[in-house]
């Protein structure tokens, strides 16, 4: 068991690679009540063109097949899963996102027996044609009610504008016409390329003791036998660096007009320390330029052009990445001025009070890990990505202006941005 020991946070991680591949890690919190889990597989909504697990060429399945495999994991031989964990005072749920589905667990007791379940659920699968068209028609109504959501079709809106080819710009669920695609072959494919537990990680927290917690998984995942060897190539299509489009104009049922101004990151394939630097340098930035306490928000918002829907977020991950800004506006063409106005302004004058925005990114990450639901559904997306959620604290003390500006020299460029503008129907 390694341990590696986070002085200055006052926590200590345990981690474990187990001999089929699977990599646990641990954090005792003793001053928790509840228990959490999350049991998370590198594998999302990106991933539809991959070499399978048996060989042979290139597979392609439908959009959102890894959002509908999440729903069908939860469909078991041996009865409900939701009533089995609820029996055991437990609470169970997952997420797909890009590049990552997780199954979480919340309990105060049984702990062992629940994450035994937790483990056993996800590496049984069992898909049948009726369980699948069952599936098929609650999904169905999922795209339809995210079809009618402003916000949905908006941030999907500027990603279609940004990118060409690479499939995240497609809803995270799919179409209804690729959801109905999608066939108990693909489902097994799928699970079996992507859910080896080499391609797994398993994060524990809570009032435990990692020896034993160690001692149960490892017990847990002797006993089974997984296909294939965890190596997976995925196969992504071809992106450069400039947006699909400069501008469009989205009509949907919205009563007030909305606003967002995209950026496509031109060097998606950052990883490690350099990644971690350099989205919380975005982040940073982002906040010094368009937070609620800056100039060109100040401006925004005493002229009426905006209101406090106004804020800004960032993606970044391997082969893509990009960053939004907007809100509701009846001004949407002069929020679009400002802030083309405000980013040629940083990039013609050094940048002040930089240390101001990231102590004040630097409080909001302390306070994020007093939650251990917070702790616990990152901890994997910043390994996957060879990151450490708790290098965060040290990287924010040792950012400096150069690594602002290089985000805001090569990120927020001109080329690469992009705005879309939703009115309301007519």
């Amino acid at each position: 068991m390694n341990s590696i020991n986070y002085v200055k946070l006052g926590e200590i991680i345990h981690h474990r690679k187990l001999s089929n591949g699977l990599e646990v890690f641990v954090l005792p919190k003793n001053n928790f009540q509840k228990t959490f889990a999350t049991f998370t597989t590198n594998f999302g909504s990106v991933d539809n063109s991959f070499i399978p697990f048996k060989g042979g060429g290139i597979t392609h399945v439908p959009e959102g097949l890894a959002h509908f495999l999440e729903h069908q994991l939860f469909e078991s031989e041996k009865g409900n899963v939701f009533q089995t964990f609820a029996a055991r005072g437990a609470f169970v749920n997952a997420f797909t996102t890009f590049n990552r589905t997780a199954y979480t667990l919340s309990a105060t007791s049984h702990i062992e027996k629940n994450l035994t379940f937790l483990l056993d659920f996800v590496q049984s699968p069992y898909f049948t044609n009726e369980t699948l068209n069952r599936e098929k028609g609650v999904i169905e109504q999922e795209i339809k009610m995210k079809n009618d959501n402003p916000e949905w079709r908006s941030r999907f809106g500027i990603l279609e504008n940004m990118y060409k080819s690479h499939p995240v710009k497609s809803n995270i669920a799919g179409t209804i016409t690729s959801l109905n695609q999608i066939l108990k072959e693909d489902l097994y494919n799928c699970y079996n390329t992507f859910y080896h537990p080499k391609n797994m990680l398993l994060f524990v927290t809570g009032p435990v003791v990692p020896e034993e917690i160690f001692s149960l998984i490892r017990d847990n995942q002797e006993n089974k036998e997984f296909h294939g060897s965890g190596d997976i190539q995925r196969i992504y299509p071809h992106e450069d660096s400039k947006v699909k489009l400069r501008s469009s104009v989205l009509n949907l049922p919205v009563g007030t007009p909305k606003v967002f101004i995209g950026h496509k990151d031109p060097k998606p394939f950052k990883q490690g320390q350099e990644l971690l630097t350099y989205e919380l340098a975005q982040s940073v930035l982002l906040e010094l330029m368009f937070g609620k306490s800056s100039d060109a928000y100040e401006k925004l918002y005493r002229n009426g052009y905006i209101d406090e829907s106004f804020d800004f977020d960032c993606v970044n991950e391997k082969g893509f990445g990009f960053s939004v800004i907007g809100g509701d506006s009846q001004e949407p063409e002069k929020v679009i001025a400002i802030v083309k106005e405000t980013i040629s302004k940083f990039k013609s004058s050094p940048i002040l009070n930089a240390r101001r925005a990231i102590n004040k990114k630097i409080g909001g990450f302390l306070r994020s890990l007093n939650s251990p639901q917070f702790i616990a559904n990152q901890f994997s997306r910043y390994q996957f990505n060879q990151m450490d959620l708790f290098d965060v604290l040290p990287t924010l003390k040792e950012l400096s202006e150069k690594d602002l500006e290089e985000v805001l020299q090569f990120h927020l460029s001109e080329y690469s941005r992009t705005s879309l503008i939703v009115k309301g129907d007519r």
